[in-house]
């Protein structure tokens, strides 16, 4: 028996942007080119789109799918239609087993309801019994962190508490396929991690998972391949480093921001470790960076910028030829100058972008700026947040009974801290 639980073969979906009749004079037209199914109209008067097209892939039970893509790609399009929701237009689909999904926020909730209530109608959605349901309820409840809140009509909910009754009602279906989208996003830093733990476990017994995320970093801890959509169309599949790097790549060449006066142009920048070009590294390792400008024109008194962003695009190193010492260069007409950066890598896990520009500072003119230049996703056996990495290990814990001097500094805080509220 196949092991095969998800079977995607060559599925488009295609919609009609929306049409808006003011008039008798306009609907009746409307009415009869489509009772005679009009031939002769264009594919812009039929105003018709593909949100995908030609999708085929398979997900194997136990394997973490990821799918990723720019806004409109095609990815909700895609779980809808593997949930479901929708049907394809051409092509067909085959899922094995019971599927759960957490695509909508809101979606299979009452407005009405309470929390309590809400579980019991989104599990029978969901396919659970219930009894089944009711077995799990307590679960369900803990895991959401709703406890306080569980028995209030969840339009009173924000977005997030959302987020966590639906993940907690889908992740306790004991589905054989579970699709989440992009609606962890909601939720804070501890509940997302949560979730992933669930989604881990969920994998451990043997289910798949179908995962849309924007935090690529998220895909590349929990995904084990990846699929990449643009316009609704397959670029690439294969593991998920590769395939964010495909990404990060055909992502630069549109948005990319260059500027400067141009009479010298950083023409290449490339990453490399100790075996030659990369762009994957571990967290510590040591990275090169070489980088070649070439003038149009005579320019002096040059410095060459190194600058990082994360993720966010938000600078968080940066340093300089002349700021190491070196002197500033100058360079004719047709020269090209070389440049080498050596780099400790000290980052936690994440995706980092090298960015350059080449400077005068004494004029504070930019002649050119390459923002991102290029990309590098660092990884780390250790579990950090935030830009730098320190290595931390904890040497030592104890746990010993309080003592007088513990219980009269507790009281004294207790006493600022009061001072501080009411004072």
């Amino acid at each position: 028996m196949s092991d095969t639980v998800i079977r995607m073969e060559h599925v488009s979906k295609k919609f009609r942007k929306g049409e808006v009749y003011n008039s008798l004079r306009d609907l009746l037209p409307a009415l009869t080119g489509e009772m005679f199914q009009q031939q002769g109209l264009n594919e812009k008067d039929k105003r018709e789109f593909w949100a995908v097209q030609d999708l085929s892939f398979e997900v194997k039970a136990g394997e973490a799918f990821g799918i990723i893509g720019h806004n409109g790609a095609g990815k909700s399009t895609a779980l809808k239609i593997l949930s479901r929701i929708m049907k394809p237009t051409i092509g067909c689909m085959h899922v094995q087993g019971r599927l759960s999904a957490l695509i909508d926020v809101s979606a299979g909730f009452h407005q009405d309801l309470t929390g309590r209530e809400n579980v019991f109608l989104q599990g029978t959605i969901l396919g659970m019994s219930k009894r089944e349901i009711a077995s799990k309820l307590d679960q369900i409840i803990a895991f959401s962190g709703l406890e306080e809140f569980i028995d209030t009509p969840v339009k009173r909910y924000s977005s997030g508490m959302f987020a966590r009754l639906g993940f907690s009602v889908a992740a306790h279906v004991d589905p054989e396929v579970l699709i989440v989208d992009e609606v962890l996003s909601v939720g804070d830093f501890v509940f997302q991690q949560k979730c992933i733990e669930r989604m881990n476990e969920v994998l451990r017994g043997g289910a798949a998972v179908v995962f849309v995320s924007h935090n690529l970093k998220t895909v590349v801890e929990f995904c084990n391949r990846c699929l990449l959509l643009e316009k609704g169309r397959t670029v690439t599949t294969g593991a998920p480093h590769d395939v964010i790097s495909t990404y990060l790549q055909r992502s630069m060449k549109e948005g990319d921001v260059e500027s400067g006066l141009g009479e010298v142009r950083i023409t290449s920048v490339k990453t490399r470790n100790e075996q030659g070009e990369c762009t994957k590294f571990q967290s510590g390792q040591k990275a090169w960076i070489d980088i070649e400008v070439t003038a149009r024109a005579r320019c002096s008194k040059l410095s060459l910028s190194l600058y990082i962003l994360d993720e966010n695009l938000k600078d968080i190193f940066d340093t300089s030829t002349e700021r190491l010492g070196h002197p500033c260069f100058t360079l004719e007409a047709g020269c090209v100058f070389s440049c080498t950066f050596e780099l400790q890598l000290n980052m936690t896990m994440g995706i980092y972008y090298p960015s350059t520009h080449v400077v005068r500072y004494d004029t504070q003119t930019i002649y050119h700026r390459r923002a991102p230049a290029t990309t590098i996703y660092v990884s780390s056996r250790d579990d950090g947040r935030g830009p730098v990495h320190c290595f931390p290990k904890v040497i030592r814990q104890e746990i010993r009974p309080a003592s007088d001097a513990d219980f009269a500094a507790l009281a004294q805080t207790a006493r600022g801290e009061q001072t501080c509220k009411f004072g």
